[in-house]
């Protein structure tokens, strides 16, 4: 029986991996090189300094502790100038439907994303309330698919890992789910996301009773 939903964040609830892209397409810009959607897949579900260390391998750039910290701080600021402007219209079709249907059948809730700023983006989608529990980039030290943020989201909801399943629309979140030992739905395309037990195209197409067949 599934008794908690755990969701990432970036292209499952909100769609901000435009401004990730947009932002980490400057940065490569300011340091000489190109870097193109296809480049970008590369960074989804992993962290921010994770992401860099891809950047600056596509790049072919070698920086120093101290300057690979301070590029990451420039990009986060890029980042977060598009954030700060974001509307609760901008909640992905069917995630907040979804979200209020598994409250009220009482299914626990948590968020597990790598990102460090999605306190703010729950803050401007007014999300908060819909969440029991909220793992973010910055409780967590390991990047997916280390499955450290969806354990920590279990322990918070005090459930345990079999009865939890995860929305996840990246490779790396999925191979975290099963790392974690959890049921997962992927969003996205069933070509990339082909380890998930189910793939939809957004959470406007899951339901409760699509949970049933997880179980």
């Amino acid at each position: 029986m599934i008794k908690a939903c755990l969701f990432d964040l970036d292209g499952v609830i909100v769609d901000t991996a435009k401004f990730h892209y947009i932002a980490w397409k400057e940065l490569a810009g300011e340091m000489g090189f190109e870097f193109s959607e296809a480049d970008n897949e590369r960074l989804k579900g992993v962290s921010r300094m994770a992401s860099l260390d891809i950047l600056l391998e596509i790049g072919g750039i070698t920086k120093t502790e101290s300057e690979k910290e301070a590029l990451a701080h420039k990009k986060n600021e890029h980042y977060v100038s598009f954030v700060n402007k974001m509307e609760p219209d901008e909640i992905l079709p069917g995630a907040k439907e979804f979200l209020l249907e598994c409250r009220k059948a009482g299914i626990a809730t948590a968020l597990g994303s790598a990102s460090k700023n999605a306190m703010t983006i729950l803050d401007r989608l007014q999300l908060h309330e819909l969440f029991d529990a909220i793992i973010d980039g910055n409780s967590t030290s390991k990047a997916k698919p280390d499955p450290e943020v969806f354990l920590k989201g279990a322990q918070a909801l005090n459930i345990e890992p079999e009865y939890c399943v995860v929305f996840e629309d990246a490779e790396a979140g999925v191979e975290a789910a099963l790392a974690a030992g959890m049921k997962c739905v992927g969003i996205g395309s069933p070509e990339v996301l082909a380890k998930a037990h189910l793939v939809i195209e957004g959470l406007h197409q899951m339901n409760l009773d699509k949970l049933t067949y997880l179980q």
